[in-house]
């Protein structure tokens, strides 16, 4: 068994090899080079799932030789060069995919001077939207648990030019997804908002004080839309912003909004019948709430006028939710209660102290 798979990996490596030749050699003909990329990403992809096999499947190193024979480097030229956008599609998608699989040829290719590439592709007027999908998937997985990452993307501004594609990439009113054009477009920003929740998470950086500066174009989409497909993406941006960071989280209060999202969660509550999409995308806007208020409870104030804890009491006696839903909610409720019993515990001090 074990010489089989050292075998199936010595073939893969022999197929590598052969493909960047056929890359090489193929510059005049794009629909080659093309089905060259594809085949190569395969190969990596199937790297990608391996890598998370406690075996250690030999598939392991497969990204890490490809990078070694430079298949990765000659793959990032292609994609400046080539004069295809099919070539320079498919390119970024295999450098994306390779990236993911292997943290050494994500360090690799972590530099300012690929970032800029990146943005000039995002700016470039004849981009069409599906390459700009293709630059910001590559962003996405430069930027995803890496620190260094993180830093780069915002030391080169391509973080503004993400927020301003957040703004500006969908109609806030017109979100037709069976129109192909717009469901390109919302493909677009759906890729966005995943990517800046990889610039601002895991470590926290200062990338959330800059993101914060999308949160009344956040807060107009959410007073807009109650679909799934526009809640969730900006719940999730939302939330990841906020996360430990007192300064964000009081400056999405100030601009409404807490409230925002106390109304969203009020007409999910009130929705026919409560769907079973409906009561998960409350426990979504849930946890984004308490995510708002954990660090200072006292925020939370200004969910009482919208009767907050009784919606969430609601929602916590749903038959549908699992264990760490419920748990999502009764932390929430715990945060938005806790301020009244500390201003009940003061003025207990208080009435006291005046018997004294």
């Amino acid at each position: 068994m074990e010489n089989q798979k050292v075998q199936k990996k010595q073939y893969m490596k022999t197929d590598l090899n052969l493909l960047l030749e056929c890359l090489k050699y193929q510059m005049d003909c794009p629909e080659s080079q093309k089905e060259a990329l594809i085949t190569i990403y395969s190969i990596c992809q199937q790297n990608k799932a391996g890598c998370h096999d406690k075996k250690k499947d030999y598939l392991n190193d497969i990204s890490e030789y490809f990078r070694e024979i430079g298949g990765l480097m000659f793959i990032n030229d292609l994609a400046k060069s080539s004069v295809h956008c099919i070539v320079k599609e498919a390119a970024l998608f295999t450098l994306g995919i390779i990236i993911e699989s292997n943290v050494y040829c994500q360090q690799s290719l972590c530099t300012s001077a690929l970032f800029e590439d990146l943005i000039l592709f995002l700016i470039n007027t004849d981009s069409g939207v599906n390459l700009k999908r293709m630059s910001v998937y590559v962003i996405l997985v430069l930027v995803s648990n890496n620190s260094n990452g993180q830093t780069c993307v915002r030391d080169t501004g391509c973080i503004g030019l993400l927020l301003q594609l957040f703004r500006t990439t969908l109609s806030t009113f017109e979100v037709n997804l069976s129109d192909e054009n717009t469901n390109q477009c919302y493909q677009l920003w759906s890729s966005v908002c995943s990517t800046l929740c990889a610039c601002v998470n895991n470590p926290q950086n200062d990338n959330q004080n800059i993101c914060c500066s999308v949160f009344p174009y956040a807060k107009e989409w959410l007073e807009s839309h109650t679909e799934p497909e526009i809640v969730r993406p900006i719940c999730s941006f939302v939330g990841l912003t906020v996360a430990n960071n007192l300064y964000v989280q009081k400056y999405f209060v100030s601009v409404g909004g807490l409230d925002t999202l106390a109304k969203v969660l009020i007409k999910l509550m009130h929705d026919s019948c409560m769907s079973h999409s409906s009561t998960k995308l409350a426990v979504v806007v849930t946890k984004t709430l308490d995510a708002c208020i954990a660090n200072d409870s006292a925020m939370g104030v200004v969910l009482t006028k919208y009767h907050t804890v009784s919606e969430l009491l609601k929602l916590l006696s749903n038959d549908t939710l699992d264990t760490g839903e419920k748990i999502s909610i009764i932390l929430t409720i715990g945060h938005c209660t806790e301020v009244c019993v500390v201003s009940l515990h003061q003025e207990w001090n208080m009435r006291e102290n005046s018997i004294k």
